[in-house]
């Protein structure tokens, strides 16, 4: 059930998300980004996929967020991320799947994909996210007709031994 108080502070996320993408069209920042797939203990046929509460609500991603690289590593900020958006912590290291430059809401944006442990199966969302789940990485449960984020499905591709095009514009959403 939504509260008075979750529903008013989801519009505010959504009305300060607009507002920085019209920034990042007229400034053009360069960014740093950081997306965790995330695996329970002992399994790693799931994996932690979340929906966000202000911006593209109906699209399975994966937790993360933004960083800057003089302050942390992208290991460093995808932990962070995801004790923030989950109240999770993470086992091990955080090993790089893949980074990519690309060119989305009119930002230039560096993004570091990881994969990882969990310490444990549970999570507490955030204001941020309206929903976590563990799915299969054949995505054979996820909801019908639910979309996917594209970085979640290059987490889950295969490695592709051909070096990664870069500055390719991206319409897909985070």
């Amino acid at each position: 059930m939504t509260t008075r108080r979750g529903r008013a502070l989801g519009a505010i996320l959504t009305a300060g998300h607009r507002l920085r993408r019209i920034w990042w069209r007229l400034r053009r920042p360069r960014t740093f980004g950081v997306k965790v797939l995330l695996h329970p203990p002992e399994d790693p046929l799931r994996f932690l996929a979340v929906r966000h509460s202000y911006v593209d609500r109906d699209r399975w991603a994966l937790p993360g967020g933004r960083y800057r690289p003089r302050r942390e590593s992208p290991a460093e900020a995808g932990r962070r991320e995801v004790a923030e958006e989950l109240a999770l912590a993470i086992t091990g290291d955080l090993q790089e799947v893949t980074a990519l430059e690309t060119v989305t809401e009119g930002k230039r944006d560096r993004l570091t994909i990881l994969v990882g442990t969990a310490a444990s199966r549970e999570v507490s969302t955030s204001l941020e996210l309206s929903e976590a789940r563990w799915l299969r990485t054949d995505l054979a449960d996820v909801p019908d007709g639910a979309p996917l984020s594209r970085w979640l499905r290059i987490a889950l591709s295969p490695p592709d031994p051909s070096p990664a095009p870069s500055s390719r514009p991206d319409p897909a959403p985070r």
